[in-house]
């Protein structure tokens, strides 16, 4: 005997189960979380409390499926620019956050360094935290900062230097 079912709370489950995905990390049970999509830089927070906006510090950073593009630029107090680009392979699980360089630029005026290139394909892995909708993880080459991505929202932490307040744009 067949049973039917009412179409009217099968599109409530359905919108119900969409609404869940939106909430959440946006991934079905079991899934690795995604953090893919391009963010800009919105504003830096200095350790004195100071606010930087653009132009003083400008970004972009881009995670396809498998790659992170990275493109950073800000000036010190005394007006020197420091500037770091990146290309690397990523991979994302419940568990681990892992990078593979690919192309690592900074430019370090205010350091006094100038240009300098890494291009070793060297990997590291870090620790991955997941819970509700934030993804949490140390961005394990170069020294980089502390990672926090939460919706539209991704924020970049490095202890007694800044905080990065990053938003999705798409």
């Amino acid at each position: 005997m067949w049973s039917t079912v009412n179409p009217k709370n099968a599109l409530a489950a359905l919108l119900l189960g969409i609404a869940a995905l939106i909430a959440g990390t946006g991934q079905a049970a079991g899934e690795a979380p995604s953090i893919e999509g391009t963010y800009k830089l919105v504003s830096r927070e200095l350790p004195n409390g100071t606010k930087q906006g653009p132009p003083d510090v400008l970004g972009l950073l881009t995670y396809t499926k498998e790659y992170r593009n990275f493109n950073i630029y800000a000036k010190d107090a005394t007006g020197k620019s420091f500037s770091i680009s990146s290309i690397s392979t990523y991979n994302l699980t419940e568990k681990e956050y892992s990078e593979k360089n690919i192309y690592y630029m900074v430019n370090d005026e205010g350091g006094g360094k100038g240009v300098t290139y890494d291009l070793s394909g060297s990997t590291a892995t870090s620790p991955v935290s997941v819970k509700d909708r934030r993804i949490e993880f140390q961005l394990p080459l170069h020294g980089e900062p502390s990672a926090a991505f939460e919706g539209d929202k991704f924020t970049a932490t490095r202890k007694g230097a800044f905080i990065d307040y990053w938003e999705r744009v798409k």
